[in-house]
């Protein structure tokens, strides 16, 4: 096999991040992360839109003890499609302080999901965003979450603001907790209390499985680092509103990222700016991880 060339423009992750000034709590979970490859050993799909550097479990468990975390969530890449291994075998060197997210297709047996289940699987995740994907139609993913409800997995979604009214049926309709990735990826050049942003916020106050990750303001920003000032009032919006259906995450190695490269310190500097207080570090960082993926 021909090894795997990165695409050109690719972006590599940040090898020296800064040490974050803030200290997360005893616990705490990055709750959106990945793992790419290595391509020689976990090759990357034949459909995939993009071709990312490596990004092994070494180097994510590295950085997780690096920022002061316990644990990782760690989300099926869509370079990888739907073959689970890299992400499997992560799970497994964890011992039991990662979770994982696949990507599964209406084929998946009823094996292929128990052993997802007992590498530490607790979800499965839909991208609607056509840049990386070609979506299904909605019955594929109905027959997928028919399949896994016995399992007590949840979804997780991505899309961007435009596309919330078009799915608005289908999101509102799924029977299981629905994470959404990095708050449904607002215009922040609009306003907080505009129509676009009001209906992503509707759609967490009339839906109480509807949870919320307000991570990645490296890519929703305008103004750019290090403070990604413009994202702040979205995510610390959320994080008041809605304290005990809101998750964080790095997001690395940060795949497609084209304006800059993320420090993964700062990012971890954004918390207290989202989440002013104690306690609500303790829900976004602790509490709600641990809830939805440790059933603690």
């Amino acid at each position: 096999m021909a090894a795997f060339q990165k695409d050109a423009n690719w972006l590599d992750w940040c090898a020296a991040p800064s040490k974050p000034a803030f200290v997360p709590p005893p616990g705490a979970v990055d709750a959106h992360c990945h793992v790419f490859g290595p391509g020689d050993e976990f090759p990357y799909a034949p459909e995939r839109k993009y071709t990312p550097c490596d990004a092994g479990k070494a180097q994510l468990f590295a950085l997780r003890d690096f920022l002061g975390f316990e644990r990782n969530v760690i989300v099926q890449a869509t370079c990888h499609g739907a073959d689970n291994r890299a992400l499997v075998d992560a799970l497994q060197a964890a011992n039991g302080r990662a979770r994982g997210v696949a990507t599964v297709r209406d084929t998946v047996t009823d094996a292929e999901l128990a052993e997802l289940h007992a590498a530490g699987v607790r979800g499965v995740r839909f991208n609607f965003v056509r840049r990386l994907v070609d979506p299904k139609p909605d019955a594929y993913y109905r027959a997928i979450i028919e399949r896994i409800a016995p399992l007590g997995w949840h979804v997780v979604i991505y899309f961007e603001a435009a596309d919330l009214a078009e799915r608005w049926g289908f999101f509102t309709s799924l029977p299981t907790t629905v994470v959404v990735d990095h708050m449904g990826r607002p215009d922040v050049r609009l306003p907080v209390e505009g129509p676009e942003f009001q209906r992503f916020v509707r759609l967490m106050d009339e839906h109480p499985n509807v949870w919320s990750k307000v991570s990645c303001p490296e890519r929703l920003s305008v103004s750019g680092p290090p403070g990604y000032d413009d994202v702040v009032p979205f995510a610390r919006y959320l994080v008041e509103r809605f304290p005990d259906r809101v998750l964080w995450g790095t997001d690395w190695p940060h795949p497609n990222m084209i304006s800059h490269m993320p420090d993964d310190g700062k990012l971890v500097d954004f918390i207290p700016r989202i989440a002013a207080s104690a306690e609500l570090q303790r829900k976004l960082l602790v509490d709600n991880p641990m809830r939805l993926y440790w059933g603690a």
